[in-house]
């Protein structure tokens, strides 16, 4: 049975006279604030925000596409209802967008943070970021993240002067590391934001202590882990990796939909009218060991199940081989240069130095990153039409 939870009367009479009365808590990030590289100032923003421009610019990012087949979960699979990183997204955005409103938080720049959020992510989940992490070590002795790397995608590869509020929440977002409290971090501007991005690079500590420097930011963090947190159970059941039965949870409830009420309701609760995003104690511990219960009984299972590290992850590598050395010794008939290189720098971004310049590692890690699932695939095979790696999808009717 569906368990739902409501916002106390308190905080409801209180909510109810501040609509009253017009005096709404001042948390927002303000538009005007917004810093963007090039520009003090959007020449429409009258009538189109400075972050709903964002949003914008995010959406029609040649790579915004690519969310459509990118796993969020489960792997090869040929099933529609199995969630991917373009449902995800929205769903994020959804999520946010409803905590953002009771908190009275700027919805604009919510929208970008989340529809951004994953941009970067590789294909085949977090297997396939652990893959390119490992080759980026390997080659380069710098780490590879999703969450880095979406902002490197709307600020390097395709130049967007996206704001550094929404960029700054793309960095910060990392649903791997939860929070019982979220307090956002200043950050003074472009200087210091470029320096904490370099050392995401390098030092793998630091990467998992960044916080987003706006509320807003803050509430995207959490709305993606409300966001997977149930669906994630969901299309295990779907998949038949789990039973439904090992999920019922006493405070949140087994069900997504009991979950996300679960959640939104408590961080309204615990975080109106305050400077930060808080979950009470109990909801915090419980988020805390639904994420265990999932990596148990659901990511771990998925990725053997999926038997990714015995033929993904060698085709990777191949992969990434075959591309260096093509860039290496200029071999312009390779899908590095017409699929990716010619790609990007056909694409109408102003730029201040072409993008072939870049380091060849870099530009084979990007070119990877911004794969789908099948297209990693079909490029394996026509790297290495006579490999004896393969995989196998699990259809509909299996």
């Amino acid at each position: 049975m569906s368990k739902q939870s409501a916002l106390s009367e308190q905080l409801i009479q209180q909510m109810e006279a501040d609509k009253q009365s017009g005096n709404f808590p001042q948390l927002a990030f303000p538009n005007e604030a917004a810093i963007r590289r090039r520009g003090k100032s959007d020449p429409d923003m009258i009538w189109r925000p400075v972050f709903a421009r964002d949003t914008d610019k995010i959406v029609y990012t040649p790579y915004y596409n690519r969310y459509t087949d990118k796993t969020q979960v489960f792997s090869l699979y040929k099933n529609d209802d199995i969630t991917r990183r373009s449902l995800h997204v929205q769903l994020v955005s959804r999520i946010s967008r409803t905590i953002g409103a009771a908190l009275h938080l700027n919805l604009d720049l919510i929208e970008a943070i989340a529809l951004g959020h994953d941009i970067g992510h590789p294909p085949f989940a977090h297997s396939g970021e652990k893959y390119l992490d490992a080759l980026s070590f390997e080659h380069t002795g710098r780490h590879f993240y999703h969450n880095i790397h979406s902002v490197r995608v709307l600020d390097k590869i395709f130049p967007q002067n996206i704001s550094l509020q929404t960029l700054d929440g793309i960095a910060g977002h990392n649903g791997e590391f939860e929070c019982e409290e979220y307090h956002p971090v200043r950050l003074s501007g472009f200087d210091e934001f470029e320096q904490m991005i370099e050392r995401c690079y390098t030092d793998a500590a630091f990467t998992q202590t960044i916080m987003p420097s706006t509320l807003e930011g803050c509430v995207v963090r959490l709305s993606d882990i409300i966001a997977y947190l149930g669906k994630d159970r969901q299309d295990a059941v779907l998949t038949k990796t789990v039973d439904a039965d090992l999920f019922d949870d006493k405070v949140m409830g087994g069900v997504n939909a009991d979950i996300i009420n679960a959640l939104v309701v408590n961080v309204v609760e615990n975080s109106y009218g305050k400077p930060y995003i808080k979950l009470d104690t109990e909801h915090f511990k419980m988020v805390k060991e639904a994420k265990s219960a999932n990596y148990s009984l659901i990511y771990n299972n998925a990725a053997a199940a999926s038997k990714l590290g015995t033929t993904v992850q060698p085709m990777m590598a191949e992969i990434y081989g075959q591309l260096l050395d093509d860039l290496k010794s200029g071999n312009t008939a390779s899908p590095v240069f017409t699929h990716h290189i010619h790609y990007v720098e056909n694409s109408n971004y102003r730029r201040e130095v072409p993008y072939q310049s870049t380091d060849p590692n870099q530009i084979v890690i990007d070119y990877i990153a911004s794969m789908t699932d099948d297209y990693l695939i079909e490029l394996h095979k026509y790297l290495f039409p006579d490999s004896d790696l393969t995989v196998q999808y699990k259809g509909y009717f299996k």
